[in-house]
């Protein structure tokens, strides 16, 4: 195979059409959630498709890995509180606080940020389900195009 063989193109790159069908489909539900439609695409990019039992025809199912939502979870925070503080018509760097003071307070540790990042458990949650219902539509949009049996099988081939 050659780069110029559309075989051999990447099983997900041959799914990005239907994905951008299924957006479209999708977006009530993303409405019906806690994240905005932008929040939504933030949370797609931490988002892997995968095949489970590709190998059988009868059992395949496309599946959302979500191993790194963990990861992008404290930037919606980040970006919901920055817009908070624009729509307040504050500086959104200056973290909302009475400036100087905190930025020492910041500098010697004293600021209670452990730079851990928390997690909201619920927000994970709502996320993970979401991603698991994106991939089943995605999934039932490929087969009512006819196109699951070749994906299902580039990602085999690939494997």
């Amino acid at each position: 195979m050659t780069d110029d063989d559309p075989d051999s193109t990447a099983w997900s790159d041959r799914i990005v059409g239907a994905r951008m069908a299924v957006d479209s489909e999708f977006s009530s539900e993303v409405d019906r959630s806690v994240f905005s439609r932008q929040e939504w695409g933030l949370v797609m990019t931490a988002v892997e498709f995968d095949i489970e039992s590709a190998g059988d025809e009868e059992t395949a199912e496309l599946v959302a890995n979500t191993d790194s939502l963990r990861e992008v979870l404290p930037e919606l925070e980040r970006a919901r509180e920055a817009q908070a503080a624009m729509a307040a018509g504050r500086d959104p760097d200056s973290g909302g606080g009475s400036g100087i003071l905190d930025s020492v307070k910041g500098a010697l540790g004293l600021d209670g940020d452990d730079d851990v990042e928390e997690i909201d458990e619920d927000q994970l949650r709502e996320a993970e389900r979401l991603a698991d219902a994106y991939a089943t539509e995605l999934q039932a949009y490929l087969e009512s195009n006819g196109r699951w049996e070749e994906i299902r099988t580039a990602y085999v081939e690939q494997q």
